[in-house]
């Protein structure tokens, strides 16, 4: 199984590897006001990825806090899911999906 992820890991590596390659071509993003940036096709895609990231760390910034901040004030890390349903009191609640 180890041997079957590294494999996988590889095949994606050398197909964005092969897909930055093939796209070396200089394209022009236009900004406001006539500002122009020239760069490759693969930076300017890897740019908009980052950009997307950033700004949606940026976003769920606050709900981390929140859920930060109601950890901090319940120490002991029980959760109201976590008391209120215990799955080993009843194993033939158990279902199985099948």
């Amino acid at each position: 199984m180890k041997y079957l992820m590294w494999l996988l890991k590889a095949a994606i590596f050398f197909t964005l590897f092969a897909f930055a390659l093939n796209n070396q071509q200089t394209v022009a993003v236009h900004f406001f006001f006539g500002t122009l940036w020239q760069a490759p096709l693969v930076l300017v895609v890897l740019a908009a990825f980052a950009c997307g990231l950033a700004l949606g760390v940026f976003v769920m910034m606050p709900r981390w806090w929140k859920t930060r901040k109601a950890a901090q004030r319940h120490p002991s890390g029980s959760s109201t899911f976590a008391t209120s349903t215990n799955v080993t009191d009843n194993p033939s609640s158990l279902h199985h999906g099948i």
